[in-house]
């Protein structure tokens, strides 16, 4: 399918972040490109990925 919605998780749970992942990639119309467990990592994955979409923890 074209046009995938191009996500990266943020989350400082793995196996939420794992969940997330698992749920999101029975989406044919989303695409999980990156995953970072903390706040600075998220700001480098989402700097070389350049994602459609951030799914962040705001509390982490």
């Amino acid at each position: 399918m074209e046009n995938k919605k191009r996500v990266v998780i943020a989350e400082d749970h793995t196996i939420l972040r794992a969940g997330l992942r698992a749920l999101l990639s029975l989406q044919d119309d989303i695409e999980v490109i990156g995953e970072a467990g903390d706040g600075r990592e998220a700001v480098r994955v989402v700097d070389e990925h350049v994602p459609d979409l951030l799914l962040i923890d705001l509390s982490m």
